[in-house]
């Protein structure tokens, strides 16, 4: 979807592992200048119902596709992804041509969920322990801690080169992120990119809030039934602070995508 006559900056805007087709956030940034395209890529119409075989030719076509259309303003598109989201628009950085500029929101710097293929690359899933799942009094699961760490030895094959990124990189972070450890992904992004010799990433660190930091003004989603589990999780965040977070994590995310893609001023900032 995009605004109005002429040719627009392109962004590709990926969920995570709930699946199906969440066309808000692509709409509501489109009302800012931009041609977006809220990718499904698994639990829509004809696409797998599972996420176990992720191929990175689907999101390959996706980018092609994108800077063929009369409405997009190439030679390159931005990413925009939340979640598992996140990791699939890394690895589109790290292994695709013509992304220049990618935002993470709360996102793994491993492959995540389900092995990722591509020609003759195979990049397994991080891999996780179900066992160190807690239950909190509310009844709610944390899974915070069920994560294997991908700097230790098993898990190097899952990390995602993105020091082979061609553009910058944004990471926003929720310092209450109760899925996974957001914050420890962006340091180790950091200390990836810096050994490489490259440019530190742009990482917002939001006390006090959770996983889900939607556009401003939805309420905010601080647990709900996990799509694999089947069982309700607790996602995290502070209600005031998380709601103030997503009003600031929109600006800057337009910030940066008007800097990198368009080169266009910044966007004035909430006084929220």
């Amino acid at each position: 979807c995009s605004a109005g006559k002429g040719r627009f900056p392109g962004i590709i805007d990926l969920f995570g592992s709930g699946g199906g087709l969440c066309e808000y956030r692509a709409s509501l940034l489109s009302g800012h200048g931009f041609a977006v395209l809220a990718l499904a890529y698994f639990r829509f119409e004809d696409l797998p119902e599972y996420l176990s075989d992720v191929r990175l030719e689907y999101f390959e076509e996706a980018l092609a596709f994108m800077l063929q259309h009369p409405k997009v303003k190439g030679p390159n598109v931005g990413l925009l992804g939340f979640s598992k989201g996140g990791d699939l628009c890394l690895s589109m950085a790290a292994f695709l041509r013509n992304v220049t500029a990618t935002v993470l929101i709360n996102a793994c710097v491993a492959n995540t969920i389900a092995p990722l293929c591509y020609k003759d690359l195979f990049v397994p899933d991080l891999g996780c322990d179900l066992t160190k799942q807690k239950t909190m009094e509310s009844g709610l699961l944390d899974l915070v801690d069920i994560w294997n760490n991908p700097l230790e030895e098993p898990n190097h094959q899952s990390l995602i080169p993105l020091e082979k990124a061609q553009g910058p990189l944004l990471f926003i972070v929720g310092m209450d992120d109760h899925n996974w450890r957001s914050e420890l992904y962006a340091h180790i992004a950091c200390g990836r990119l810096q050994a490489h010799g490259k440019d530190r990433p742009q990482i917002i660190y939001y006390p006090e809030t959770g996983h889900y930091i939607d556009p401003p003004y939805f309420p905010p989603s601080r647990a709900s039934v996990h799509s694999v589990l089947g069982e309700a999780v607790f996602h995290g965040g502070e209600p005031r602070a998380h709601s103030r977070a997503q009003v600031d994590a929109w600006q800057q995310i337009q910030t940066f995508f008007q800097r990198y893609l368009n080169g266009e001023k910044p966007v004035e900032r909430s006084k929220i």
